[in-house]
């Protein structure tokens, strides 16, 4: 299939850019303005074009982009501006960002300059920087030429990049980058703005009835605040103080568990932490506020950022993090499908803990979680020492935290804090008797942790290795872990590093990663290698039903292990039946790995 590769040149100015506003703002505000576009044809001549909109568009129809696969660096941008001002659809995008991100995570960087640096491709210019306030009208003569000349160096550039990166990307991964492309540059959602507008004032009514309550000493005070956590069911977060190396709670704007509770599930916590660290506004108020903004301006774009985790998940974009929506979150109920269509959502059952079984060669519990059975109320039997029929409901959820966060080397005490979040209070003694339990009753797991820590060595020694269910892990050195879908789950600059612990030096595998602009050291282990593996192979799995799913309904996004698409409001149970199929169809790779599903469809994707 022919390729347009497609670059836009856009008015930008110290107060109207893509680094004060989102995308999707950017694009639909009033003051865009398109000075000028490029495309080239294969590997043919670029052409650049400056007009208005209209003679833009008549240029632009000039190509078939119906028949062809469009080409872009940062495709949803892009995408946004063809078919949001111009109304042109492609038959499918192709994304070299994307490809950038999947084959090398933070060490290269994603911009086209850093990544036709590495591959030795040319030189990016620098012609924009001299575009800053400048509308078409602005533009002399000869400076639009010589920026059209910077537009077809980028496009040329980009594609030259497609091909260097194309000949190592699975293809599979190119139709899931399209999917994510079009998510964004091709919306239907709609949004609800009246129970949006309804939302916003409730959460505002209760924030100032909450805070009216506590005064500022109570809020700063670190004992007072943390019994105040405790009573909205929270565990306040620790850290070792490094001025008196004794435990302190971590209520700083540093600490990033306690940044986190501004995204809990409960709006009242998000008050809280937020008057804590001095912000006005939480994060319910200003995602709801963003939300009637896109619900003025149109549709909703699902922003999706492919590969935004060295495991391949997808991440939450354009400042609007739809992956992080709580389970029963109002502002789901004002996400609609189009008229005539319901919102079906389809959950991957356990996924992660049924692959951590099939990988380990956990074979009583793959075969439980193949026959159906409750493997909740199994473990909970071992750990009781009680018939499974006799587990009541108590019992079974500790059975159930311990399957679903016992799996990757977690210890006691971190499993006492996690079930004391969860409202299950057990002594230190008692957590640690039940991580004993886990782990001689499913032994094969800790072996697999012990197998994952000993690779991280070959990966050190740019050495060959497998492990895993029949090795089908395979360690390619210095490369990193070769997935089934041909990528690579890698851990840049992998070494050892001494750290000092209750006075003692233990020596431990780090790797570098992104936080920002900055590059920190973060430890790996056996089981946090496995935690990675498990969630990497979780989502190829997702994303291989995602594109089965895409075949007969259209896709609309994906959050962590679910897959969210519009059906047919007549077709639903039929819908419904087939999603399920797709998802409980076991991988080639893996045959043996006991998939299930939760589906349900609703006139809202809150009701489904």
């Amino acid at each position: 299939m022919r390729i347009l590769t497609i670059d836009f040149e856009t008015y930008y100015s110290s107060a109207f850019s893509l680094t004060k506003m989102t995308t999707e703002e950017y694009v639909r505000h009033p003051d865009f303005e398109v000075i000028g576009v490029a495309v080239q044809e294969d590997g043919g001549e670029p052409v650049w074009f400056s007009g208005d909109a209209q003679e833009t568009y008549q240029f632009l129809k000039s190509y078939e982009w119906d028949k062809c696969l469009a080409l872009a660096h940062n495709a949803p941008f892009d995408g946004a501006i063809l078919t949001w001002k111009f109304g042109i659809k492609p038959k499918g995008w192709l994304d070299t960002l994307s490809m950038g991100r999947a084959l090398h995570g933070t060490e290269v960087g994603g911009s086209l300059a850093a990544l036709t640096h590495y591959y030795d491709l040319g030189e990016k210019g620098t012609e924009v920087l001299k575009a800053l306030g400048l509308r078409r009208q602005d533009f002399a003569h000869d400076a639009l030429a010589q920026y059209g000349e910077y537009c077809k160096n980028d496009v040329a550039l980009t594609w030259k990049l497609f091909n260097a990166m194309a000949a190592e990307f699975p293809p599979e991964e190119l139709r899931l980058i399209d999917l994510t492309v079009q998510m964004f540059s091709d919306p239907v959602l709609q949004l609800d703005a009246r129970t949006l507008h309804v939302h916003l004032m409730m959460v505002q009514q209760r924030k100032a009835e909450l805070l009216a309550n506590f005064d500022k000493d109570t809020l700063m005070s670190n004992p007072q605040f943390a019994d105040l956590l405790r009573t909205y069911g929270v565990e306040p977060p620790t850290k070792i103080s490094l001025t008196t190396g004794k435990q302190t709670y971590a209520f700083s704007k540093t600490d990033e568990a306690f940044k986190e509770l501004l995204e809990h599930e409960d709006t009242q916590v998000q008050a809280l932490v937020a008057a804590r660290l001095g912000t006005k506004s939480t994060i319910e108020e200003t995602r709801t506020e963003r939300f009637l903004g896109i619900a003025e301006r149109g549709t909703l774009p699902v922003p999706l950022r492919y590969y935004a985790a060295h495991t391949g998940r997808w991440g939450g974009d354009d400042k609007l993090n739809l992956q992080n929506l709580p389970r029963n979150s109002p502002l789901k109920k004002a996400i609609l499908p189009p008229r005539g269509y319901v919102f079906l959502d389809s959950d991957s059952s356990q996924i992660e803990a049924r692959t951590l079984a099939w990988l380990s060669g956990q074979e009583d519990l793959v075969e439980a979680f193949d026959r159906g059975e409750d493997v909740y109320k199994i473990m909970a039997s071992a750990i009781y020492g009680k018939d499974v029929a006799q587990i009541n409901k108590d019992e079974r959820f500790v059975g159930k935290t311990t399957i679903l966060g016992a799996g990757y080397g977690m210890g006691a005490k971190k499993f006492q804090t996690q079930l004391k979040n969860f409202g299950v209070e057990l002594e230190l003694e008692e957590t640690k008797r039940v991580i004993d339990t886990y782990r001689q009753t499913y032994p094969y797991i800790p072996q697999l942790w012990q197998d994952a820590h000993a690779i991280l060595g070959a990966i050190i020694g740019d050495q060959y290795a497998e492990f895993g269910r029949n090795g089908i892990m395979k360690v390619e050195g210095r490369k990193g872990i070769l997935l089934p879908n041909g990528l690579y789950l890698k851990y840049p600059n992998l070494r050892f590093e001494e750290t000092e612990q209750d006075g003692k030096l233990r020596t431990e595998f780090v790797y570098d990663t992104r936080r920002g602009k900055q590059t920190v050291p973060n430890r790996i282990y056996g089981g946090k290698v496995i935690e990675n593996v498990c969630q990497a192979l979780a989502r190829i799995v997702i994303g291989k039903q995602m594109l089965m799913v895409a075949k007969k309904y259209r896709v609309v996004m994906t959050v962590h292990d679910a897959i969210g698409c519009i059906v047919p409001e007549a077709e639903a149970d039929q819908a419904k039946e087939y999603v399920e199929l797709c998802m409980r169809l076991r991988p080639e790779w893996a045959p043996e790995l006991p998939l299930n599903c939760e589906a349900g469809y609703g006139a809202s994707y809150g009701e489904c």
